[in-house]
């Protein structure tokens, strides 16, 4: 039970035990919370940090408030709860109705974990979808920082879950888009077509079969494999540098205990992939020109093709400004840039995907400079990768941190990987985040001065398919549905 006796605002983020477990005995409670949490936890996440968080949020809050994500689905959690809210709401409980209103989820984990969350709560059409404040356990904790939560992993001790629920009780509601990914191929003659993930696949990324009598081209052997992502999509060396690192963590989980040794381990990896000396290394096939034909969507309808320099090796496309630990390979680019080339300041919440590619990692660490940025290729309402038929016989790609090694059947010419927007969420954020909205008018809309000029190189109706990620275990796509064809 918990401990209020040292904190008395703990009681704001208190829920009762009969407002979260059916049937439980009705208490009667004087005021409702202020900023009543539900708490998810990957208690695998950060090393030791996330069991020891698990600790210490049972101790705070109600046991039945805080849930560890390897024992708890999440999508089953806030089903329940929400069925049970609705319940009591109807016979007329005012407490339950507070409740629904101003509920907050917090999750702490990495950045696949929290677009698990943000997934499940996309999926389930909740009435009153809570937003959602992340707690930084990961290796690069994009999410966390672009919201101004940090990307270290905090303390884990009572003190600092008590001063993070007070930010969390102060912070401000940020929609953000969410992006929708679809992948198409047909069934190679030999081998297998499946994601290869360290293990497992990511929780956004889902494999589903025909769902439509008349779907001919699954009938003819078409897989299909779909998901979703916040934070960005990367193809290429970049992924590839990210798959050798959580294979290994996978493998041996026990020489990944502290953040450090995992920036300094995943910085060793770069080297022995030859992220560094891309040159020599990698194969000039495996280019993103090379690769794939890449269209893009600027306007309702209007497909083009996007040029791609040849010493392209990865191309991120890019919702939020945090990549790899907090770094900005977008930039701001200055008002002659934005007229001249048709760009628009990189907003969360405007429908538009910042696509940004890099030649290697040396290219990579101008984002350390106070101006520096990858090579800005587009913005896109929509994006489009057609795969060259034997092209290669695999590639890498990853989303929001979570990557897989993509087979690439290699007597195919319609392998499709495109990226439309699906909708918004709710995030919470503090008030000096990096974020920024569209509808915000305290946001500039840009700045002469951010940056020198440098030599860049330079929807129709969807159906139920682009509606949902399948993050929940509820997902189920509808039979009349047809995904034989993208539009």
């Amino acid at each position: 039970m918990a401990d209020f006796s040292s904190g008395p605002n703990l009681k704001e983020f208190f829920i009762p035990t009969y407002i979260l477990v059916p049937e439980s005995e009705v208490v009667s409670v004087p005021d409702a919370p202020k900023c009543p949490v539900l708490v998810f936890i990957n208690s695998k996440s950060g090393g030791q940090l996330g069991g020891e968080l698990l600790v210490t949020y049972h101790s705070v809050l109600n046991e039945h408030q805080v849930y560890d994500l390897g024992e708890h689905a999440p999508d089953k959690i806030l089903h329940n709860i929400y069925v049970n809210l609705e319940r009591l709401k109807n016979d007329g409980d005012e407490l339950a109705a507070k409740i629904q209103e101003r509920l907050r989820i917090i999750v702490a984990g990495g950045d696949g974990t929290a677009g698990w969350l943000l997934g499940v709560v996309c999926d389930l059409k909740l009435s009153h979808p809570p937003p959602i404040a992340t707690v930084p356990l990961g290796t690069g904790n994009n999410l966390p920082f672009a919201f101004g939560w940090g990307k270290k992993n905090p303390g884990t001790d009572r003190h600092s879950v008590e001063s993070f629920l007070e930010q969390v009780l102060k912070a401000k509601e940020m929609k953000i888009d969410n992006w929708h990914i679809l992948m198409r191929m047909r069934t190679p003659k030999e081998g297998s077509c499946d994601p290869i993930a360290p293990l497992e696949l990511p929780h956004s990324l889902h494999a589903f079969e025909r769902v439509s009598l008349n779907d001919e081209l699954n009938m003819e052997g078409y897989h299909t494999f779909r998901g979703g992502f916040w934070n960005y999509f990367s193809m290429g060396m970049d992924a590839q540098v990210s798959y050798a690192f959580h294979s290994e963590r996978k493998l041996h989980p026990e020489k990944f205990k502290n953040q450090l040794v995992n920036q300094s381990t995943y910085a060793k990896l770069g080297c022995t992939q030859g992220w560094f000396c891309a040159s020599l290394f990698h194969p000039s096939s495996r280019n993103i020109a090379q690769l794939a034909k890449v269209k893009i969507m600027k306007r309702q309808g209007q497909w083009q093709d996007l040029h791609i320099p040849h010493s392209i090796r990865s191309i991120l496309c890019l919702n939020l400004p945090s990549f790899s630990g907090g770094l900005n390979p977008w930039g701001t680019p200055n008002r002659r840039k934005l007229r001249d080339r048709d760009l628009t300041p990189p907003f969360v919440d405007d429908g538009l995907l910042e696509v940004v590619g890099f030649r290697d990692a040396w290219h990579g660490l101008v984002l350390l400079a106070p101006k520096g940025h990858g090579t800005r290729l587009a913005q896109a309402r929509r994006i489009r990768f057609e795969f060259h038929k034997g092209g290669a016989d695999h590639t890498y790609m990853r989303i929001d941190g979570e990557p897989w090694k993509q087979p690439l059947p290699v007597d195919d010419d319609t392998v499709v990987v495109e990226i439309s927007h699906l909708g918004q969420v709710n995030m919470l954020a503090t008030h000096d985040c990096r974020s920024k909205s569209v509808y915000d008018p305290s946001t500039p809309t840009s700045n002469e001065d951010e940056e020198e000029e440098s030599n860049d190189e330079e929807d129709s109706v969807r159906g139920e398919e682009w509606r949902k990620f399948g993050a929940a275990d509820t997902f189920k796509i509808p039979d009349e549905v047809d995904i034989s064809h993208l539009s």
